[in-house]
């Protein structure tokens, strides 16, 4: 009798476990999304990576900021790389930028994976958000979406010598020569982009949005996530059809 009074409490015990655990998961819900009842993605060949906030590099910023942390991107891409099951990548940006290098360390490695890549550049692709815009194989830009292209600048304590400004040259030059490669926009006009005089109130450069952006041959084409999809199709059955033939 002592076993069975036992085996009923401890039965007892996992039962209120379990309603614990729901109703903690549950509450979880109701706080990050507002509902009960969140729908689940079902099995898919596509990896959607979303490129939020601020990109964080080798400084950590505050935590009332939006962060992407290039450090948790990093090893994503290398797993979509090496996963079998996914074969397309579908980049989805609402950023105002960021660090520079780790920037440009995310847009090289997507721009450098095997798998079919589509972009969308939701509400903004400003800054460092640029050259991961135009790292996938086809871009898309909402209507409304802006891009702002300006100067690489320096916060912080600065050292007031050539050299440095001989730095920020160089650096400058990686992002240029990245999105003019992986774009249809000539060096010339990204220049004359980043540089304008008068387009934006306290900075030197120009804010695109939308169509004026596929105009100058920065993005492919102006949609949104219908679009991308079927794009994104096309690419990995194109892609499919060349290692059949290989």
């Amino acid at each position: 009798m002592s076993n069975d009074k036992q085996n009923d409490q401890q039965n007892d015990q996992q039962n209120d476990q379990n309603k614990e655990d729901a109703s903690g998961s549950l509450m979880d819900k109701i706080k990050q999304l507002g509902q009960t009842n969140v729908p689940q993605a079902p099995e898919s060949n596509i990896h959607v990576l979303p490129i939020i906030g601020q990109i964080e590099g080798h400084l950590q910023l505050p935590q009332k900021n939006k962060t992407t942390k290039y450090e948790h991107l990093i090893p994503q891409i290398v797993a979509i790389e090496q996963n079998p099951k996914i074969e397309g990548v579908i980049l989805l940006l609402n950023t105002v930028g960021g660090d520079v290098e780790a920037g440009l360390a995310i847009s090289e490695m997507i721009s450098t994976i095997s798998k079919p890549t589509v972009s969308i550049v939701l509400g903004g692709g400003h800054s460092i958000g640029v050259p991961i815009a135009v790292s996938a194989n086809y871009s898309f830009i909402t209507e409304t979406a802006t891009m702002t292209i300006h100067p690489i600048r320096l916060t912080g304590l600065v050292i007031g010598v050539p050299q440095t400004f001989e730095y920020l040259d160089k650096m400058q030059d990686r992002v240029i020569n990245f999105v003019t490669k992986n774009s249809n926009i000539t060096e010339d006009d990204f220049k004359e982009l980043m540089f304008a005089k008068g387009n934006l109130t306290r900075d030197i450069g120009t804010n695109v949005v939308g169509k004026d952006a596929v105009d100058c041959g920065l993005i492919d084409d102006v949609g949104g996530v219908k679009e991308a999809i079927v794009k994104l199709n096309e690419l990995i059955d194109s892609n499919q059809g060349e290692q059949v033939v290989q």
